[in-house]
């Protein structure tokens, strides 16, 4: 993981060298990063910062995988960081929206409904890692907005 920095931002540090449920501890890493920076930001610097991590993850998810063999190894957990930090960013500021917003896109991420299995199998390289988390992401926003408006 240290032999290369891509290696470093695609583990998340490390967080993906965790044996059980690593995309689970990277996107807890995702949720302190995001309580610990998220809001000191201006929406538009978040924004900007979100797309630069994004891209980051593009390319380091790419040449971990291919040094790995594995597309989307398994302890490549900077999807799931960068993924809950857009939910978290869209979800409501309270607590108890944010572990809905956790546990909806872990769901999602896990199970990959359609079209998110369809992209996760077809979409190869650091952008198709990246890209199905985002859809993941889409699903957990999708379903918080219904049950606002549901609920009032």
């Amino acid at each position: 993981m240290l032999g290369h920095p891509a290696h470093f931002i695609a583990f998340g540090g490390g967080v993906g060298l965790i044996p059980a449920a690593p995309g689970t501890f990277g996107t807890l890493l995702g949720m302190l990063l995001f309580l610990a920076f998220g809001r000191a930001l201006s929406p538009a610097q978040f924004l900007l910062v979100w797309a630069a991590m994004f891209a980051a993850g593009v390319w380091a998810c790419g040449a971990a995988g291919r040094a790995l063999g594995a597309a989307d190894h398994g302890g490549m957990v900077w999807d799931e960081i960068v993924a809950i930090l857009l939910v978290l960013f869209f979800a409501p500021n309270v607590l108890d929206w944010q572990i809905v917003a956790f546990l909806l896109f872990r769901l999602f991420d896990i199970l990959k409904p359609p079209p998110i299995r369809h992209f996760d199998r077809t979409l190869k390289g650091g952008f198709g890692v990246m890209f199905d988390d985002v859809l993941a992401a889409f699903y957990a926003l999708l379903c918080i907005a219904g049950w606002k408006v549901l609920t009032g």
